[in-house]
This record gives structure tokens, C-alpha cells and sequence, in this order.
């Protein structure tokens, strides 16, 4: 999802370009009636994602080309640090905050409601004005992109949309190839194979696995659970939406979640959610000894480690670093067989990746007026982002680096990324446990579970936790958004004769 793309480009050194800079020559004084200021997160003008290759200048090349066709408005990108949730709502609630920010859109679904944040419905569902005519999105702008379903799915719980999607992101394993050939491995096929593949690794004293903690608590625990839960998934889906149910059919929202925690799930009582931590903690013997390094890249490079978990946007540093000195390549997880545990059926793993960078307009855009409908502003700063989606404009920005997948049909990925394409039309995974709920969940999940997955406390102890946890954050969201969870009522007796054939479901309170 969203969340792999914010958390891509903010590991990445801070930029030193000033505000504005690489948009305009420095003798450029002429005074302009509007400035729309942007933070465009792994895009900004003049920085070298990773220090390779040559500072970057696609999305600065396109704001000068906008202002010569509004030559009334000045575009400038600023390094703000919008992807800190805390720094965020502060600039909002002072409508402060950049006009066009790049944050994951859950983060922006939690504060729709205050009016920090412009809908884009109406202007998906108009054309794109800098389209010709008879090509697509010259009739609706929605039709430009790509990934329909995955697009589509950033509808939020309040049914608008609130982000554009810019491009793909999705995670992949990248393994290196010279030392597999050198051992006689091969890609696994399923999670018994690759649990021996590790084994053979570790026998050979490399390092099998590297990952870091907090992709395992994001990543894996959305992966596992899906294997484990994917099967009974009919029994237990409340509530349809047919703008998302293209992408998003099996995924739980916050309400859901909430509702089927009061029916046992997700606590103790419930053998999947039980099972989903035991797989981890049993992977984890195969990792590096330290998981909170932060220069798994170097491990990798170094040949330290054979197989590398992390986001599409390493093939940029492993295509153009020289000091990779051996052929490499990628896979995905694999699935987990029935004969491996119980609850699994063996599927193919699904998406967790999706949404990379996902333009949001904030309440400052149209503070000329501080009127949505009458401000000029506003209309540029629509503008502009429907500019930077014509194809030549996305090629220029997106495939100036080798990261992310323009989500725009004409603007074809790099070669290097064409895997994660193929990747992205599965279907997506059932529920983020990371980034559904408030910062305290995430944080006592991701140190609570780095403790259980080393040792630190006993199964007991870490269920306890997260049974402790759940339901803390189930409670927290419905009483902040007032949901009546007896809507649920309905449903949950119609799908009654499918949970009747299921084994092991937790049993109600």
C-alpha cells in the first residue's frame, strides 16, 4: 500500500535544495500573484536519491514548463518534513501546511473530517485539460491511471477521494544470484523451500535473510495473517464498497476490525492471530543477529547476506552502484502450504505494496479566499497536478530514478521494475495492523513484538500485549469516530452457516 512509498523516500538523506530552487534561474525575480509550494517527498529537485546518479531534475524541468502556461504563478518544492505525523497536524490545524503534500492517505483518513484536506472527486470525474482530445482522461481524469482498482481504492471511509496516486511501490526479495548458482539453490517455490533454502544458508555461514524490524511488524505480519486467515475471510467480510471492490474486496477497515475484536478475534482466543506471531518468531533464527542495523544495503553489497527483503526502490542503488560485484535478482514470498501449518491453504501471497507517491491538496491551497469554490489558487494548484500526470511529465519525474512505477497509462516502467508489476495485480492484503490505528498502537506493536521475535518475553506475555493492544485501539477509534458497531449486527448472522464450517474460530465473550 501508500505506506511503502512515504516510508522509501523519508529513509533517504535530506535534501539541501532551498525552497524553489531548480524551478527557476536565480534571475528570476519577476513577481508572481500565486505560489504554490510543494513537497514532493522522493521527487525533490536537485537531491541524488541514495547519492547515485546525477541530481535530480524531472519535476523541476515540469514546474517551469507550468509556470510559462500560468505565468502568474510560481511553483516552489520545499523538504518539509510532512511524512512526521506530528509536524503535519500542526502545520494544518495552522493552515500552514504545503498546498500539495505526499503522506500516506491513511494518515490523511484519520482527520478528513476537520477540513484540513480537499476532495478531488469532482475533478476526477471531469477531464484532464491538458489531455488531447481522444485520448485517455480527455473525458474523466480518472481514466488516465493505470492501476484502476488500486487507484480506486484510496476511497476513504467518509466515501471521497482525498490523494492522487502518482506511482507504484511493492516489496520483493532480492536475492543474489552469483551465490545461489555457487551453492546449487533455487528460488523456492512455497515456505517449506524457503525455510530450507535458509537452513542451507545458515549452513554455509552466510547470513540467509536480511531484514529490518520494522518491515517485519509492517510487512510480515500482514503477509502471515493473510496466509492464515485468507480462507475464512467470507465469514467474516461486513461490509462492501463497489468503488473499492475491485482492489480492496478481503480488506478489513478500522470498523471491522473493531466489530469482530468483540466477537473474539485477534486476541488469545483467536489460533490464527496466535499462529501468524509463531511463524514469525520460528523465521526469525534466519535473519542477521542485529536487527536494528541500519545499512542492510551494505550487508547486501557486501555479500554479507544473501537475500535482501526490502521495497522496489533498491533496484536503484543495486542497478547503478558500482561496487555491486555479482548478478543479482528478485522473487516474492512464497506461499505457505497446508502441510506447513493448519490454517494455511497455500494461496499466493498478496499485494502489500501499492500506492508510492500519493499527492494530497491541503487547506492551504485555497487560502487567497479561504473558499475552496472561489479561490484561484486552488485552480493552479489543481492544475498543476493534473499536468504532472500527462505521460511525457510522469516518464520525466517517475523514471528518472528507478524506484517507483508510473501509474499512468503511456508512462511505461523501467525494464529493471517490470517484476513488481506483475507483482501489483494481486490481490491486496486483508488489513495493515500497522497504520489502521493511532501512533501508540504502532509503537507498542513494533516494540513488543521485536521483544517476542528475540526472546525478550514469552508467547503469553506478548499476546497479552497485543490482545491488551487491539482491543485499546479498537475502543479508541470507535469512540473518536462514533461508530455504531450494531450496523455489523445484520451481516454478521448472514454469514453465520459460512463460520459454521469453519475449525478453531475464537469463541465469543
Amino acid at each position: 500500500m501508500i505506506v511503502l512509498g512515504l516510508a522509501a523516500w523519508a529513509l533517504w538523506p535530506r535534501g539541501v535544495t532551498q525552497v524553489g530552487s531548480g524551478v527557476r534561474d536565480q534571475k528570476d525575480s519577476a513577481p508572481r500573484k500565486y505560489t504554490v509550494r510543494v513537497a514532493p517527498g522522493i521527487y525533490m529537485p536537485g537531491t541524488r536519491p541514495q547519492d547515485l546518479g546525477k541530481p535530480l531534475q524531472g519535476l523541476a524541468d515540469v514546474a517551469r514548463e507550468f509556470e510559462k502556461l500560468y505565468p502568474d504563478t510560481r511553483i516552489e518544492f520545499t523538504d518539509a518534513p510532512v511524512g512526521e505525523r506530528e509536524y503535519l497536524i500542526t502545520q494544518l490545524a495552522a493552515g500552514q501546511a504545503p498546498d500539495i503534500i505526499n503522506v500516506n492517505v491513511g494518515d490523511v483518513w484519520q482527520d478528513v473530517q476537520k477540513g484540513w484536506y480537499l476532495p478531488f472527486d469532482k475533478y476526477l470525474e471531469q477531464p484532464n485539460p491538458f489531455v488531447p482530445k481522444g485520448q485517455l482522461g480527455c473525458e474523466k481524469w480518472w481514466d488516465q491511471f493505470k492501476y484502476q482498482s488500486i487507484s480506486r481504492s484510496k476511497t476513504a471511509p467518509d466515501g471521497k477521494v482525498y490523494c492522487i496516486t502518482y506511482d507504484m511501490v511493492e516489496t520483493g526479495i532480492f536475492y543474489n544470484k552469483s551465490m545461489f548458482a555457487r551453492l546449487g539453490l533455487q528460488v523456492p517455490s512455497d515456505w517449506f523451500e524457503f525455510i530450507q533454502l535458509q537452513q542451507k544458508l545458515k549452513d554455509a555461514r552466510v547470513i540467509p535473510f536480511l531484514v529490518d524490524s520494522s518491515a517485519v511488524a509492517d510487512w510480515g505480519v500482514d503477509l502471515v495473517f493473510n496466509q492464515l486467515y485468507g480462507s475464512i475471510i467470507a465469514g467474516m467480510k461486513l461490509k462492501r464498497d463497489p468503488s473499492r471492490e475491485a482492489h480492496l474486496s478481503r480488506f478489513f477497515d478500522w470498523d471491522e476490525l473493531a466489530y469482530l475484536n468483540r466477537k473474539g478475534f485477534f486476541t488469545r482466543r483467536d489460533p490464527r492471530f496466535v499462529e501468524t506471531f509463531r511463524i514469525l518468531k520460528a523465521w526469525r533464527q534466519y535473519f542477521e543477529k542485529d536487527m536494528s542495523s541500519t545499512d542492510l544495503t551494505k550487508m547486501f553489497v557486501t555479500q554479507k547476506g544473501a537475500m535482501y527483503w526490502t521495497g522496489s526502490w533498491e533496484v536503484n542503488r543495486l542497478a547503478r552502484d558500482p561496487d555491486v560485484g555479482f548478478d543479482w535478482g528478485i522473487f516474492y514470498l512464497p506461499p505457505i502450504p497446508h502441510s506447513y501449518d493448519r490454517f494455511a491453504d497455500g494461496h499466493d501471497q498478496c499485494v502489500i505494496g501499492g500506492s508510492g507517491t500519493q499527492f494530497e491538496v491541503t487547506n492551504s491551497a485555497f487560502d487567497d479566499t479561504h473558499d475552496a469554490a472561489t479561490s484561484e489558487k486552488l485552480k493552479r494548484t489543481i492544475a498543476f497536478i493534473q499536468y504532472l500526470t500527462i505521460p511525457k511529465n510522469v516518464d520525466r519525474v517517475v523514471n528518472e530514478i528507478l524506484c517507483f512505477l508510473p501509474n499512468v497509462v503511456g508512462a511505461e516502467p523501467r525494464p529493471e521494475l517490470k517484476l513488481f508489476d506483475t507483482i501489483l495485480h494481486r490481490e491486496f492484503a486483508n488489513t495493515k495492523w500497522l497504520f489502521t490505528f493511532d501512533l501508540r498502537f504502532d509503537e507498542i506493536m513494533r516494540r513488543m513484538l521485536d521483544l517476542y521475535i528475540n526472546n525478550g518475553i514469552s508467547e503469553d506475555e506478548f499476546m497479552a500485549w497485543m490482545e491488551t493492544n487491539v482491543k485499546t485501539a479498537c475502543d479508541t477509534i470507535v469512540r473518536r469516530k462514533r461508530i455504531d458497531l450494531s450496523k455489523f449486527d445484520a451481516k454478521w448472522n448472514e454469514l453465520a452457516p459460512l463460520r459454521a464450517k469453519v475449525q478453531e474460530l475464537p469463541r465469543e465473550p
